[in-house]
């Protein structure tokens, strides 16, 4: 098995270039390729920004891809997303909620990345009802058609800081106690430790990892429901002033999507990492206003200014987080390995070659 960032010597190594061509460096990926290739992959929330990057490095790696979402405009599905290996997918237009549809499409698989979930903040606040039939009875739906018709399948999750809610302690790590700050934590955490259920119980091999502010190309930008950055990046592209709460202050981590991507893939190919849950995280955290000021100075263009917190967005806040993700680096072997700069530079150019296929 070759290491992570050897090339192959039987000229292999090109079988990668639409992961490569798409300003990613992937040069893990060579080191995964026995995990995957042949083999059969589902994601959820395939056509959202996580899952298509994740679907264009499996098809790179040889895996046979099967997309699942539902395309509802509001969470974030773009067919544009998966353009570069479009015809090297299949694409179910399916709703996770829909336990038919679930039941079949599982059949056959040897790993599922679940990714579909409601992840605006705001909206589960608006709408909880919602919020719990996506982030949690749709879980335990394709949870229980895995545990009848594909119990040797290998789910990873996507669950997300927000489970923490306001920390206790900086960084946060896995043992830190879970007080989420609204109803989308609450329910990404009930999803989460579905999944640690069924894999303890039932013998579904599960495990998750615990994202924080990824970014890169294909997340959505269009508007602030799904992550600030993806707003923030917008605004910067069409040189508009970027607008940050309070002092500025708050400190986050962030990790470009090719880490992320790295991190499911090997969580996914690694039997230690069963029944687990591994927070994701980078070395050094960034406040909000320095993030402001890199992302004007990576563009070249655009601005910043402080203003007032709006209430509705105040009372969900969390103040300063990033994680501990040692748990990550010692069970997976993972760490990031794309700096802040180079990501927002490659997110950057990505979105002004094709800014009107996300507006």
């Amino acid at each position: 098995e070759r290491v992570p960032g050897e090339h192959a010597g039987d000229g292999r190594c090109g079988h990668y270039h639409q992961y490569r061509g798409l300003g990613m460096s992937a040069s893990w990926m060579p080191s995964l390729e026995r995990a995957f290739q042949g083999s059969r992959v589902m994601i959820t929330g395939g056509l959202g920004f996580i899952g298509s990057n994740l679907a264009i490095a499996l098809v790179d790696l040889g895996a046979e891809v099967l997309l699942v979402d539902s395309l509802i405009p509001r969470y974030g599905g773009n067919l544009f997303n998966i353009e570069p290996v479009r015809s090297r997918v299949n694409v179910n237009v399916a709703d996770v909620r829909d336990e038919h549809s679930m039941r079949y499409l599982v059949q056959g698989q040897d790993y599922i990345f679940n990714l579909a979930g409601q992840v605006s903040h705001l909206d589960s606040m608006e709408d909880p009802y919602t919020d719990l039939e996506i982030n949690c009875r749709s879980q335990l739906t394709i949870l229980e058609a895995c545990r009848h018709h594909n119990p040797g399948v290998k789910l990873v999750y996507a669950g997300t800081r927000q489970q923490y809610g306001k920390p206790d302690y900086l960084p946060v790590d896995e043992r830190h106690l879970m007080h989420p700050t609204d109803v989308n934590g609450v329910n990404k955490m009930a999803g989460e430790w579905y999944h640690i259920v069924y894999n303890n119980v039932y013998g579904v091999r599960a495990c998750s990892l615990r994202l924080t502010n990824a970014f890169g190309p294909r997340m959505r930008i269009k508007d602030s429901r799904q992550t600030f950055l993806g707003w923030w990046l917008r605004l910067l592209i069409e040189g508009r002033e970027i607008e940050i709460y309070g002092d500025g202050s708050q400190l986050r981590d962030l990790n470009y999507v090719e880490d992320v991507v790295h991190a499911f893939l090997l969580a996914a190919a690694r039997e230690e990492a069963n029944g687990q849950v591994f927070n994701l995280g980078a070395p050094e955290p960034i406040s909000l206003r320095d993030l402001a000021a890199l992302m004007v100075e990576v563009g070249g263009k655009g601005s910043w200014r402080l203003i007032p917190w709006p209430e509705e967005r105040r009372a969900i806040d969390i103040g300063s987080y990033y994680g501990d993700y040692t748990r990550a680096r010692e069970t997976l072997g993972w760490e990031p390995r794309v700096s802040l700069a180079e990501g927002l530079e490659r997110t950057i150019a990505y979105f002004e070659a094709n800014l009107e296929q996300y507006l």
